[in-house]
């Protein structure tokens, strides 16, 4: 860490970083440890905002394989502007029909926590001790930053994405500028997609599956993290969250619906404020949700 950085933090807003804290393109960034107890707080309730939103599937968990294919480029734009002042990347992809439906699909963001996910597959790929699976299954579940500060030294993490990009076929997907700061991994909406697809098809699908799975409200870190995707009936997903200087707040949800969607919904909000961040992801997510016609 920068202690100059640390220092600033300390004094101005009592910031606790929930990853390695970042330092790209000369402005300097970190991931909040409390969310909502640092800078603003709510209780994280749905906010669906303006979208038009209209439920083409059915009202339970078993969607038609025509509902990708009924959402419409103009469906997506209302989806994200749910999220109100936030920026959205949305990507959806069914998994049985391969079909992608995208708002902002290729849009560059940085990956906060879900880093953990694409380095967390790179290693599975090696024969792991008891110790560095215990790490893979907390950077997962748990989310736990001191677990993927240890497995982005020991497994070779700036290659490491490189390396599942090109195994995977992402290509908005890169490693950080500055090797330190593993938050600050490149990803878009649709690589997050294409991702699952490819860890789903995989020897490594049933460890990553298994950790998310069990992924508590809690962090490891005390972050509240059901936002978005965790929490919803037959869904899995790794979260995000990140706090960039001055004022933007990222949240992001990638995960699997119902074994048959495989969905991301990054964002970035430019108040500050981690309520109106959680219920900008929320809303996107909740269109989603309606647009496929699953119950949430």
């Amino acid at each position: 860490m920068r202690w100059a950085l640390i220092l600033f933090l300390v004094a101005a807003v009592f910031v606790v970083p929930e990853a390695a804290p970042c330092h790209a393109h000369g402005k300097p960034s970190a991931d909040i440890s409390r969310g909502p107890d640092v800078l603003d707080t709510g209780d994280g309730s749905l906010d669906p905002g303006d979208a038009d939103i209209s439920d083409t599937g059915t009202s339970d968990t078993g969607s038609s394989p025509s509902a990708i294919s009924d959402v419409s480029a103009a469906d997506m734009s209302d989806i994200a502007a749910a999220g109100g002042s936030s920026d959205v990347g949305i990507a959806v992809l069914d998994l049985q029909t391969n079909q992608v439906v995208a708002e902002q699909g290729d849009k560059p963001f940085y990956s906060a926590s879900l880093a953990k996910l694409i380095l967390a597959f790179d290693a599975l790929h090696q024969q792991l001790s008891a110790d560095d699976t215990d790490l893979v299954d907390r950077a997962l579940s748990a989310s736990d930053d001191n677990a993927m500060d240890v497995l982005w030294t020991r497994f070779d993490g700036m290659d490491a994405i490189g390396r599942v990009a090109a195994e995977a076929g992402l290509t908005g997907t890169h490693a950080p500028d500055d090797p330190s700061q593993w938050g600050e991994v490149v990803i878009t909406a649709n690589d997050m997609v294409r991702l699952y697809q490819h860890i789903l098809a995989s020897p490594e699908r049933d460890a990553i599956v298994g950790a998310l799975s069990k992924a508590p409200a809690t962090a490891a870190d005390g972050f509240d993290q059901a936002f978005g995707l965790l929490g919803v009936t037959g869904a899995y997903a790794k979260q995000g969250w990140m706090y960039y200087l001055p004022s933007e707040v990222y949240l992001h949800s990638a995960g699997v619906l119902d074994d048959r969607y495989a969905v991301a919904v990054l964002t970035t909000n430019p108040t500050g404020s981690w309520t109106t961040a959680r219920q900008s992801i929320n809303a996107v997510t909740t269109a989603v949700l309606a647009k496929l016609g699953v119950k949430g």
